[in-house]
């Protein structure tokens, strides 16, 4: 017998079936270069984070909500560490900057982690 090969429309429809849907997985890239921006620019954090909340009710994929939730978490930990070391900064400066110090540095590797995980197609 005979193997027939699928056509292009089959194949599509079982690439997206076990992949991350493109629409989605590019949202979740916007909101880690909104992320990663903030580092320079403090605002885009605010937008990025807007972005999730818009958003994830529509989401299809398991793993762009797991990203989802991980990009709002960050963000929001990421406020309150900022706003426990500006205080800290009020009180003495070496404390207070040396928590802005390790604020930024969890920031950026869980940005840089999530992204890695987002383009492997993984869940985080």
């Amino acid at each position: 017998m005979e193997q027939t090969q699928p056509t292009t429309a089959e194949t599509v429809v079982e690439s997206q079936s076990t992949g991350v849907p493109k629409e989605e997985a590019q949202l979740a890239t916007i909101v880690y270069v909104l992320q990663a921006l903030s580092l320079f620019v403090g605002l885009t954090s605010i937008a990025g984070v807007i972005l999730n909340y818009v958003k994830r009710g529509s989401l299809q994929s398991e793993v762009v909500k797991s990203h989802f939730s991980f990009q709002i978490r960050t963000f929001w930990w990421t406020l309150l560490w900022s706003i426990l070391a500006l205080i800290a900064t009020t009180i003495t400066f070496g404390i207070g900057g040396f928590t802005f110090l390790i604020v930024i540095v969890w920031y950026v590797y869980r940005v840089v982690k999530g992204w890695i995980r987002l383009n492997d197609q993984q869940p985080i």
